[in-house]
């Protein structure tokens, strides 16, 4: 950590010194022109010895590099990882030996499907990419959004790929499900069942990075300073809690701020609220590996937390943004083979594919197999090794000798033993003929745990499922892909195959869903952490308003950590009726109702009555179209929503504490008990 914060130290003072420097070329030659090219002449030709000229272009055209397969489109941020429990009965990995124990890391979140210039609010399966930069060496957790995977072997994942990316002849749809090619994927390989119940619910339209797990997937071993092994899985919680968005509003955000969770994500950082996460553990001893109905090492299953507890063992706050977004976040490479001694791979058969897939792509995306010399990527600790050359070597070795075993330079550098840290592999027993069969039984065991996700969700998120799922199946062209679409996910629940057959022209399901009953509580986002913390609230603010009642209801949302924005006709300030004024931070041309978790409707004067009362209207009638709360001031009763039974509406003329009660109705969020005309 010092490291780290010493590092950043010497760049900001190197930038402190040079900010009024005089330009140079990446030679270091002094520019006396950069405006200009050499000609021949006021209006003559380009001269081909203007070498600047071509230096500056050349190097432009060659600023972009192949983006990610997947995931192209991204976010990085800096933070710090502190242990909060020992881990040492169970691993030797020297990051969760101590308790208070602090790491530095870089964090990225992406998205799986869309290209880089894609929308952040897709439904889509996210990224939570976690490098620790620890005293060992650098060990990289690279997590998703969902507890479950699509595949059970690597061999699929190509096949996946090429079905959810966009259409190879006309390369639409960008960055969504809702096409022919990825649903006859799903129908053909129904593994993926699981995996598609959580792409299609509220967790495939997260409302924040900061409100959104985290899931390696895989399954890995802790070694402990014995060498005993046991197996474990990660999990990342969001203190903030699980919350997403609905259908519309992730497609209307789409449109309008494409940028949606980056903005997010900045401002808080910004702000000081600085987003946090709870690391967790489950873990299965070695001899209890096939004690479960599921299959330890089948990533398209979750370990339930009901059977296999979660356990906290550290923190994340992410406080730092980039300074460069190309030079670390792009560059940023990530490789779930990148690990430290005391965790280790388990036979997990996906896991072992990425082993080698994430490398790979990163060796061609970034062109070298020198990636861990990008500063980004540098580990903390020492580095020596005898690999040497190729592109973007940047260490300058002086030595003479770039081989194992020596003698000209005593042996240097040397093997180093398991109690100095060397990683050992866990001398695991490994028997049995040559086969590509599946795994276990238990991997084709593909609904149960798909109904399992069905029996947890409460009726809201169920409806949600319904249209979610109508959504994406109606948008298949061929009849005969949604029928089997139909069919499939009767496995899962008949009723809800039903509606969506009744949806989308299609047949009702001739079968029925498994026979399981069982829940598991935890995976309905009903459960989760709610607060006002970071809730986003528009202020529908015009002149003339009541200052009083104004102020105590800013200063109870500022005491309760929410942020606001002042909403008016134009920028500028707007003045209460006895002189308080207060900066609009946007317009109602500038910005867009989706865009907040609530509103408070102050109303009041402006230049254009009739067309200031129209949009504020349409902003609390869309708020209210999309369960969200609304506080409506003593003098704005005129702007209430009409119809429905207003739930979470709270009118200042009728509340004896209104400022407590908004911040209050601000903090459940969603009003899923309210009705419409």
């Amino acid at each position: 950590m010092a490291d780290q914060d010493e590092k950043q130290k010497q760049l900001n003072e190197h930038r402190k010194e040079n900010a009024h420097g005089i330009m140079t070329m990446d030679t270091g030659v002094k520019v006396s022109n950069d405006r200009r090219t050499l000609r021949a002449g006021n209006r003559g030709p380009l001269l081909f010895q203007d070498f600047h000229f071509y230096k500056k272009q050349s190097h432009f055209s060659r600023e972009r590099i192949p983006e990610k397969v997947v995931h192209a489109r991204g976010f990085g941020v800096h933070g710090v990882f502190e242990c909060t429990k020992s881990m040492q009965h169970v691993t030797k990995a020297h990051f969760l030996a101590e308790v208070g124990r602090q790491t530095p890391v870089f964090v990225r979140f992406s998205n799986f499907i869309g290209s880089k210039g894609s929308k952040d609010t897709a439904q889509d399966v996210r990224g939570f990419a976690t490098k620790f930069y620890t005293q060992e060496g650098n060990y990289d957790n690279l997590a998703l959004s969902f507890g479950a995977f699509i595949l059970a072997d690597a061999m699929k994942f190509v096949d996946f790929t090429h079905a959810v990316k966009p259409n190879p002849v006309t390369d639409v749809p960008q960055a969504t499900a809702a096409h022919d090619n990825i649903w006859d994927y799903i129908t053909n390989n129904q593994e993926s069942a699981n995996f598609i119940m959580w792409l299609m619910s509220m967790r495939g339209r997260p409302r924040s990075w900061r409100m959104m797990e985290g899931y390696p997937i895989n399954a890995f071993r802790f070694i402990n300073q014995q060498g005993q092994s046991t197996f474990v899985r990660f999990i990342w919680k969001p203190k903030l809690g699980v919350h997403g968005l609905l259908l519309d509003e992730a497609n209307i955000i789409g449109g309008v701020d494409p940028d949606y969770h980056r903005h997010d994500l900045i401002e808080a950082i910004e702000r000081g609220a600085y987003p946090e996460y709870d690391f967790g553990v489950q873990m299965i001893p070695e001899a209890d590996e096939f004690k479960y109905d599921f299959d330890v090492l089948d990533a398209t299953k979750i370990w339930p937390e009901e059977i296999v507890p979660f356990e906290i063992i550290g923190k994340l706050t992410l406080d730092r943004l980039v300074e460069n977004f190309f030079a670390e976040e792009e560059q940023s490479s990530f490789d779930p083979a990148t690990l430290v001694p005391g965790i280790e791979f388990s036979n997990d058969p996906v896991l072992q594919g990425r082993a080698f897939a994430y490398r790979d792509t990163d060796y061609h995306r970034l062109g070298t197999g020198n990636i861990l010399g990008i500063p980004i990527n540098q580990p903390v600790v020492e580095v020596n090794y005898n690999q040497r050359d190729g592109y973007s070597r940047y260490r300058i070795d002086a030595d003479p000798v770039h081989f194992h075993k020596n003698s000209a330079l005593g042996g240097t550098p040397r093997e180093a033993s398991f109690e100095e840290g060397g990683y050992m592999h866990y001398p695991g027993t490994v028997e049995g003929r040559i086969t590509r069969d599946e795994p276990s039984e238990s991997f084709t065991d593909h609904f149960t745990q798909a109904r399992m996700f069905w029996n947890s969700m409460s009726p809201i998120e169920q409806a949600d499922l319904v249209r979610t799922f109508t959504f994406h199946i109606g948008k298949v062209k061929s009849q005969a892909i949604r029928q089997q679409c139909i069919d499939m996910f009767a496995n899962v629940d008949t009723n809800f195959a039903q509606q969506i057959a009744a949806n989308v022209g299609a047949n009702p399901p001739a079968g029925t869903h498994v026979a399981v009953t069982k829940s598991s509580p935890i995976l309905s986002m009903s459960k989760t952490a709610y607060s006002a913390q970071t809730q986003k609230v528009g202020v529908l603010i015009g002149n003339g308003f009541d200052d009083e009642e104004v102020k105590a209801v800013l200063t109870a949302l500022e005491h309760s950590g929410a942020f606001y924005e002042l909403i008016s006709e134009r920028l500028g300030k707007v003045m209460g009726a006895n002189g308080t004024q207060f900066d609009v931070n946007e317009t109602l041309i500038t910005t867009y109702p989706v865009l907040y978790d609530s509103f408070y409707v102050v109303g009041g004067t402006a230049n254009d009555q009739q067309s200031f009362d129209m949009c504020v209207k349409e902003f609390v009638e869309t708020a209210y179209k999309f369960y969200k709360p609304i506080g409506i001031a003593a003098a704005a009763t005129a702007l209430t929503p009409v119809g429905g039974n207003l739930a979470g509406v709270i009118a200042a003329g009728q509340s004896s504490n209104f400022p407590a009660d908004f911040v209050q109705a601000v903090t459940k969020q969603r009003f899923w008990e309210r009705t419409f005309v």
